[in-house]
């Protein structure tokens, strides 16, 4: 959706801009309301005329557990104010990218048929940053389609070990 990235896009760099001196406590608190805000209830919420700011921000914080810190209270009210908040799951996304680029590192999601335990996440995280060439910030997530082995997504890069890409190798190879 280019229309939401393009709203978000400000956003996300009038935030690392701001927050240049603590990016990971601002990435931390970002992620935490963006994942909050992804809920389709909330977001209804948020649209209707009738909720005030300082509602929505409540709920925010009901959810979150704690209270919000100023500054995240501060640009929730800014975004809530100019009727940016569905774009708030893409200002985190693109706040862990500018993030991501000043650090030198990248985001990778391991998906695996199977949970992973810390041990072997290390590993394989270890082995991942040797292969792609710089930090990953590994997540993982489970995918029980995969069969077995792990699919490894960076960027546009892909990473696919799993028994269900080596059958479809074979099956292709069959096939021709």
């Amino acid at each position: 959706m280019a229309e939401l990235a393009t709203i978000a896009r400000p956003y996300a760099e009038a935030l690392f801009k701001a927050s240049s001196s603590d990016l990971a406590g601002a990435g931390a608190w970002l992620e935490r309301v963006a994942a909050i805000a992804a809920n389709p209830e909330l977001q209804q919420f948020a649209d209707n005329p009738k909720a005030t700011p300082d509602q929505v921000l409540g709920v925010i914080a009901g959810a979150n557990g704690q209270a919000l810190p100023a500054p995240a209270s501060n640009f929730l009210l800014a975004l809530l104010e100019n009727g940016r908040f569905a774009a708030l799951p893409e200002i985190a996304r693109q706040f862990r990218a500018l993030a991501n680029a000043q650090s030198g590192s990248s985001d990778a999601v391991v998906y695996s048929a199977f949970p992973i335990d810390a041990a072997a996440l290390g590993g394989v995280s270890a082995a991942l940053e040797k292969r792609f060439g710089r930090k990953l910030q590994v997540s993982v997530q489970e995918d029980p389609s995969l069969i077995g082995g792990i699919r490894v997504v960076v960027g546009d890069e892909v990473l696919d070990t799993s028994v269900k890409a080596r059958l479809e190798q074979m099956k292709v190879a069959l096939a021709a």
